[in-house]
């Protein structure tokens, strides 16, 4: 199994509502950061469909796999189709997921869920950025 072919199982499971397949994907220290800033442990993400949470579409596109030796990053953009406690939260969103592990032992260790800067409003204001203390 590719690290691409993760990435799908995962998508499908989101997809899916799946909370038993996705538990087949994430590795045991799971942490995943949502579109909106939260930080979920894997039994707080795992837990999430039957809060509320439904998605009706999930893809990843454009990803770009970035090997680091047991580990990979894959760096794409999250086109998602999704409510929340019947609040709508669909979007494009920039998407970082982090897979250990080797062929079929491959999982999701990380999903990072962040804001993606439409290049047509111009490029962001970072001068209010403060620097690292």
């Amino acid at each position: 199994m590719t690290v691409l072919d993760l990435v799908q199982r995962w998508t499908a499971a989101e997809q899916g509502n799946d909370a038993d397949a996705l538990d087949q994907v994430l590795a045991d220290e799971f942490v995943g950061v949502g579109p909106f800033g939260f930080v979920l442990n894997r039994s707080q993400w795992l837990a999430r469909f039957g809060q509320g949470l439904e998605n009706q579409a999930v893809a990843v596109e454009d990803a770009q796999v970035h090997g680091h030796g047991g580990a990979a990053v894959v760096i794409g953009v999250l086109d998602q189709h999704t409510t929340h406690q019947g609040k709508d939260s669909s979007g494009r969103y920039r998407v970082t997921i982090v897979a250990v592990g080797d062929g079929d032992d491959q999982r999701v260790a990380a999903v990072h869920i962040g804001p993606l800067h439409d290049p047509r409003s111009g490029p962001p204001d970072v001068s209010k950025l403060r620097p690292a203390a």
